[in-house]
């Protein structure tokens, strides 16, 4: 009963703070000090600043910054543009083709902003643009956008699973690869629903595919395409770590933006680099919040109350994930994502490691599971970005959104029930 009481406390003051607007970061603190100047837990303020400094500290976890930095100096140098463009000249000519160019865009793009509302607000804004300009309806135009986004934190490089493979000390390269087949999979199932709202609703094709079009654009997108190459190569090649990684990536999009495309003005760079600055000490602060939130609940010993309850419920790994994932895909509506990930991995950890579930099969669906969670009214983050980019109304955001939900669950679905969609690539690589 006590236990009981100590996780409605847990979860029940974090929720009321998110539900009366704190910021995550300051609700994961306030949480933190209510609980042990409240419950038995001490109040140990040495303790407190050490565990917030010890969870952000981390030579993995500085690919976030470089990854992130890469992003926005990609958008800077005008390289969302020429993928777009060079995607555009791939699929475009399709029934309904710049709903799939939406779509490719966002695969190619690969989450290189680091979140999928970052992606929403910047690739999401050009290809929302796009659509309407050729004449698609904007609820349709919308929904595209919004799903699609969510594809680029799954494919690598990806920061949530950097964040996942660093709180359950799994291969970061081996968790960029898992990640690609499900991303495609998701992919392939929202343009597979586009080609039969493109015949329902009778929306043109583009122009025929043109060798020259391809040429140009694909040499213009060469260098920028560049850069999940190195990324991924590089990483499995075993010629640097995913820090590393990213600090290669950066400066190759560097290099080519000196030589290839147009280089930054002083100013634009000094802006790009604040920005990514701004952005790497928000997400530095969740986790150092979230480090202490998760410390507590280890702490008061829920996650082997949790381990437990799963586990009286049955011991079939495939019922206990997908428990699992519902519990997710509740968190994923009200939590940030980052915020999320630092908070549940240590507790889900012992249940998974009791039910021979594979940490990288398990880190995989955990990030499709939150992902789709940022889409889901009432409190999706992604919808209030799309409202605030696009200027449509929540109410048809959501309405249009509801059967774009379908492929991206049955990929979820597919995921959790075949772990071989997650393992293969891996496996066969010889990473497991």
């Amino acid at each position: 009963m006590e236990d009981i009481v100590l996780l409605t406390l847990f979860v029940g003051i974090l929720l009321g703070l998110y539900l009366i607007e704190v910021p995550v970061v300051y609700g994961l603190g306030l949480t933190s000090l209510i609980l042990m100047w409240t419950t038995s837990i001490p109040f140990e303020p040495l303790l407190v600043a050490q565990t917030m400094v010890s969870g952000s500290n981390s030579f993995v976890l500085l690919a976030i910054p470089l990854f992130l930095q890469t992003g926005l100096l990609m958008n800077s140098l005008g390289l969302t543009d020429v993928i777009f463009d060079f995607a555009k000249a791939i699929v475009g000519p399709i029934r309904g083709g710049m709903a799939h160019v939406n779509i490719v865009a966002s695969i190619i793009f690969s989450g290189m902003t680091g979140t999928a509302a970052a992606d929403a607000a910047g690739l999401g804004a050009i290809e929302y643009r796009a659509m309407r300009d050729a004449g698609y309806d904007e609820g349709f135009s919308v929904a595209v956008t919004g799903s699609s986004s969510i594809i680029g934190p799954i494919i690598p490089p990806s920061v949530p699973l950097i964040i996942y493979g660093v709180i359950a000390q799994v291969s970061i390269g081996t968790l960029f690869i898992a990640g690609l087949v499900p991303g495609l999979i998701m992919g392939v199932g929202l343009m597979v629903l586009c080609t039969i709202y493109a015949n329902k609703r009778g929306y043109e094709r583009g122009d025929w595919w043109s060798l020259g079009e391809i040429a140009k654009t694909g040499y213009r997108a060469l260098p920028a395409l560049g850069t999940p190459v190195l990324i991924i190569g590089g990483i499995l090649g075993g010629l640097f770590t995913a820090t590393e990684a990213g600090a290669i990536a950066l400066f190759y999009t560097l290099l080519i933006g000196t030589l290839f495309y147009n280089s930054l003005s002083i100013e634009e760079l000094v802006e790009s680099f604040s920005d990514g600055m701004t952005r790497t000490a928000s997400l530095t602060f969740i986790v150092a919040a979230a480090a202490l939130y998760g410390f507590l609940i280890r702490r008061a010993q829920l996650p082997e109350v949790l381990a437990e309850a799963v586990t009286t419920v049955s011991t079939d790994p495939l019922i206990i994930l997908l428990l699992i994932a519902g519990v997710l895909f509740i968190v994923g509506l009200m939590l940030e994502t980052i915020a999320a990930i630092t908070i549940l991995t240590p507790v889900f950890l012992p249940v998974i490691e009791q039910t021979a579930i594979s940490p990288i099969h398990f880190g995989v669906v955990m990030i499709i599971t939150l992902m789709i969670g940022l889409l889901t009214p009432p409190f999706g983050v992604i919808l209030f970005v799309l409202n605030a980019v696009t200027g449509v109304s929540l109410e048809r955001i959501t309405r249009n959104m509801i059967p774009f939900y379908i492929p991206l669950l049955v990929a979820l679905i597919l995921a959790i029930v075949f772990p071989a969609i997650v393992l293969w690539l891996p496996e066969t690589m010889g990473l497991l």
